[in-house]
This record gives C-alpha cells, sequence and structure tokens, in this order.
C-alpha cells in the first residue's frame, strides 16, 4: 500500500445499521460487518505506516438506542477485544490498543477485558508500533467538562498544555484528517477539542460496505489538501 504523510486518522464509523436494512439484515448483523471493517481497516492503517488511529466505536449519546442493541453492542466489543488479546497472545504485538470515554459506564468483565488488552499490547520503549484509540462511551463536550472539572478540582489555570493532559484523549495527536462514512457530513461530538484544524473526508458508503481501495482513495485526497492551520 502507498506510504502517506497522515500521522494520525480518526474515524466515525457510521451506518452499520443503514447498511443491514439495505441488506435486508437485522440491525446486529450490521454491526457484526461493521466490526469486521474496523478489524480490517487496522491493518490498513498499519501497511500505510499511520502512527494513530481513533475510532468512534460507540458515543455517550449511543446508549439511548433500544437495550437489545445496546446489550449485542456490549457483547460484541467484549468479542472483539478479547480477539485482539488472543491475536497478541499467539502472534506478538501488532499494534497497542488505547481506550478512551467514560470507561466506567460498562460492566466490570468489559472494563477488565480493555485493561489487559491496554497492557499486553503496550509498547516497550524503543518499540514502534501503530497506537489504535477506541472511543467508547465517548463524547467531546463530555471529554472537555470532565477536563475543566479536574482542571477546577486540582487548582490548575486553564493553560492550553496543561489542559490537553486531562482530556481522556491525552497524548492523542490532533487527527490530521477525520473520515465519516455514510453520507452524513458532521462530526457529531467526537474529537470536540482535537478536530479544529483537521481535514474532513466524507463518503456516501456505509461504514460495513468500505473496502481498502476506499482507503487508498482517502490517503490520495489527504496528499492533495492543502492545510493551512489559520495560517
Amino acid at each position: 500500500m502507498q506510504k502517506t504523510g497522515l500521522h494520525c486518522v480518526g474515524f466515525i464509523m457510521d451506518g452499520n445499521r443503514r447498511f443491514a436494512k439495505a441488506e435486508g439484515l437485522p440491525s446486529i448483523e450490521g454491526h457484526k460487518k461493521g466490526f469486521e471493517v474496523f478489524q480490517q481497516s487496522i491493518d490498513w492503517v498499519t501497511e500505510a505506516n499511520i502512527a494513530h488511529a481513533v475510532y468512534y466505536a460507540f458515543s455517550t449519546e449511543n446508549w439511548q438506542r433500544a437495550k437489545a442493541e445496546v446489550s449485542y453492542l456490549m457483547d460484541l466489543f467484549f468479542v472483539v477485544l478479547d480477539n485482539f488479546e488472543q491475536e497478541i497472545e499467539e502472534k506478538g504485538k501488532r499494534v497497542q490498543f488505547k481506550v478512551i470515554g467514560r470507561i466506567e459506564d460498562f460492566s466490570t468483565k468489559l472494563q477488565n477485558k480493555i485493561k489487559r488488552l491496554e497492557e499486553k499490547s503496550k509498547a516497550t520503549e524503543g518499540e514502534k508500533l501503530t497506537t489504535v484509540w477506541i472511543a467508547l462511551s465517548y463524547g467531546g463536550r463530555a471529554e472537555i467538562l470532565e477536563a475543566v472539572n479536574k482542571a477546577v478540582s486540582k487548582g490548575l489555570p486553564v493553560v492550553e498544555e496543561d489542559f490537553d493532559q486531562l482530556l481522556w484523549s491525552a497524548n492523542l495527536p490532533d487527527p490530521d484528517m477525520i473520515v465519516r462514512t455514510s453520507g452524513e457530513q458532521r462530526l457529531s461530538n467526537f474529537m470536540t477539542w482535537r478536530s479544529v484544524y483537521s481535514e474532513l473526508y466524507f463518503i456516501d458508503k456505509h461504514w460495513p460496505a468500505l473496502t481498502e481501495s476506499d482507503f487508498k482513495d482517502i490517503l490520495k485526497a489527504y496528499e492533495q489538501r492543502e492545510r493551512r492551520r489559520g495560517t
């Protein structure tokens, strides 16, 4: 795969349910296919030597969905994270995983799985691994509000550099490009602090239909952008 100047890419993985509806399938099948594409996309990212990729997997607002759908997603999250953990045990580390958001919202079982995966995939000193950030029970406003409350409780002045380190996404570079599938053209509470100068790329395809060819088009589109950052 072609190399790229992208250092950090964000994905709003939208359209699982619409994909399922279009295919005449139950919505849970759309989520299942969506997570298959998520796993595949990690290969695309690493092959392109992109250092960081952040995926919007479950928002703070998604808790309002039907209980059966949320329950299925919780089980699916566990299975996917467990597969990643087993892969590390069998084949060694390929990427390091970090999960950001209100992790305390999840079951103890899922929280423990998240902690184990993060620990097992952690890069050692001098080891260069792509970092895959998974945003779970995440919302950009919630992230900022929690950071503000931390600053207030610690009596810290609100200085940008220090404030940045109070965020759930501390140490995550600002995304160079944020990709959203399924035709919607908004960020939907994703990376509110970090997206101020991100390039935006919208694609009509639903996330489960995304292919490696589409990903290559994303890389080409980024290389053609002129990034100004206010200058």
